[in-house]
């Protein structure tokens, strides 16, 4: 495979021999280095790049140049490679211009002159975007392949999987794609047997379940120690940043999750508030530096497996399994976060994965092509949603009952929507019905003002309300709230049945449930502060808590 190319611009000679020497020692043997001395010249070697097919991974620029600025030498290259990074190089007295291309640009990074030693300013830099950009870059494929029927359950649970866990993949619909129709014949398997996974080596799995799937591909299922220092159930936010934090630290350290790592903030299609992304980062994004990290450290994750139940037995922890198998730990972690809740309209689990999703934006989104399509909520999540799907979609519909999403949003994506034309807000108004035959075609709406009720066509419709609990398992594991939130720390001694349970002298840690050594972490914990970086640092505070306990112990 021919190697990507890394573009350098810098109309000071001595400036360009420097940053190109640098760029050469670190990535020649993955990138072809070129360079030139003029916006202009680059721009025509650009172009016969792009009428040769070949492939641009990034761009940097120098900001101040006599033909044309760097920002709008950047702007036209993005134009010929839209996927490709960008990179300005820039003075300090030029930093206003760089943040102001981060916003009406999307600019990746900016550098300051000088970057020496490149080992601290340079190389960290580069590394970053261009695993970026590795990430998301999608040359012939040759790995696994998913047939089925757009609108079918199974065939988003697949999707989703894969996407989650970060495995690339290429969807082919039966109905519209000749290609599809021929894996078929090649797998003599007829439309019944769909979906159809078709992996790298030719094997091929009819309907698989998820951990027969996970077992082909590659992802652990098994734990390979005896005991562990601490399992943590959960993989979103918070249990991966307790992951990164215990393993770091020298425990061994397991992680299990149901489904895929994660959790709800995998599926936002652009986070804009999180520290250290200027120009912000996707759901999946944040979740594969989480899990590379993680991994770095020696952290097991185990997935697809899901928790039955958890027994103590002097003092360790037995974490048992639906397929069976058994965990022993000294510590656990709880951090199964929440899920959506149903929305309780007849006969709308029908169409679960046939045109409603509960979250999924990121999965589902180029399906909604030139379609009408609704969302369900107000929230942050669904205006990040409504966001990514406007891109693809004819026409995207928030529906909330509330008058404004001004309460429930935040003011940048409320901005955002405003100036998108194919997003439309319908304030106080609700979803009563849903109709269709095998898939979604059309759903109703009420006026709660006006009180009229209209069909309107729908080929997807996307919830994103309220916050249930992921707390179902636990039965009467631990002591939890009306709601099902785990209660811990000093909450737990308001309870009348203290005494009963908690026979320590020392109070409950902060993140400590009924149990000791069972703690709760991220937004699944009562009175914890909701959101990605909330459950990043409640993650990490588990930890400390837990290193308390393991010394006690």
């Amino acid at each position: 495979m021919k190697l990507p190319f890394i573009i350098i611009v810098d109309d000071d000679e001595q400036v360009l021999r420097a940053i190109q020497r640098d760029v050469r020692t670190k990535y020649n043997n993955e990138y072809r280095i070129s360079a030139a001395d003029s916006a202009n010249e680059a721009l025509e070697l650009i172009k016969e790049l792009k009428l040769k097919n070949e492939t641009v991974a990034l761009f940097i620029s120098d900001q101040r140049m006599p033909e044309m600025e760097g920002v709008e030498f950047l702007g036209k290259a993005k134009d010929i490679f839209p996927d490709a990074k960008l990179v300005l190089l820039t003075a300090y007295s030029d930093i206003d211009v760089a943040i102001k291309a981060i916003n009406d640009l999307k600019l990746d990074y900016y550098l300051l002159k000088p970057w020496s030693p490149p080992d601290e300013k340079l190389y960290p830099a580069v590394d970053d975007v261009l695993d970026d950009w590795q990430a998301q870059y999608k040359p012939d494929h040759e790995g696994i392949r998913i047939i089925g029927f757009q609108w079918s359950p199974k065939s988003h649970q697949l999707k989703e999987f894969l996407s989650g866990n970060l495995i690339p993949f290429i969807w082919m619909d039966v109905e519209t794609n000749e290609e599809a129709k021929k894996y078929l014949t090649s797998a003599n398997v007829n439309m019944d047997a769909l979906p159809l996974v078709v992996l790298k080596d030719g094997t091929f799995m009819s309907d698989p379940e998820l951990p027969e799937l996970a077992q082909q591909i590659g992802l652990r299922q098994t734990a390979s120690e005896k005991m562990y220092d601490v399992l943590i159930i959960g993989g979103g936010p918070a249990g991966l940043a307790a992951s990164v934090y215990a393993s770091c630290e020298g425990l061994k350290t397991v992680l299990v999750e149901k489904s895929n790592p994660g959790g709800q903030a995998s599926s936002s299609a652009r986070i804009e508030n999180y520290l250290g992304f200027p120009r912000g980062l996707s759901g999946a994004d944040l979740t594969r530096r989480a899990i590379t990290q993680t991994l770095r450290f020696g952290t097991e994750i185990l997935t697809p497996k899901t928790v039955k139940n958890i027994r103590v037995q002097d003092g360790y922890k037995i974490t048992e399994m639906t397929d069976g198998s058994e965990i022993h730990s000294k510590t656990v972690i709880i951090a199964t976060g929440v899920e959506y809740t149903k929305l309780e309209i007849p006969g709308l689990d029908k169409f679960n994965g046939a045109g409603v999703y509960y979250g999924a934006a990121s999965v589902e989104a180029n399906a909604c092509k030139d379609e009408i399509v609704y969302i369900v909520g107000g929230g942050n999540s669904a205006c990040q949603a409504a966001m990514h799907i406007c891109k693809f979609a004819k026409e995207v519909n928030i529906v909330i009952r509330r008058d404004s999403i001004t309460k429930t949003a935040a003011d940048y994506l409320i901005k955002n929507i405003e100036k998108t034309p194919n997003i439309k807000v319908r304030t106080n108004t609700e979803v009563t019905a849903v109709q269709g035959d095998k898939v979604l075609e059309k759903i109703t709406l009420k006026d709660a003002k006006s009180g009229e009720v209209k069909a309107v066509p729908a080929k997807a419709l996307f919830i994103y309300i309220g916050a249930r609990p992921g707390t179902s398992w636990l039965n009467n594991i631990v002591l939890k709230d009306n709601k099902g939130f785990i209660i811990t720390g000093n909450d737990l001694t308001n309870d009348k049945s203290f005494s009963n349970f908690w026979k320590l002298e020392r109070k409950p840690y902060l993140p400590e449930t009924s149990i000791p050594g069972i703690f709760a972490s991220g937004d699944v914990r009562s009175t914890a502060l909701t959101g990605i970086s909330s459950a990043v640092g409640e993650g990490a505070m588990a930890i400390r808590f837990i290193r308390k306990y393991l010394q006690e112990n």
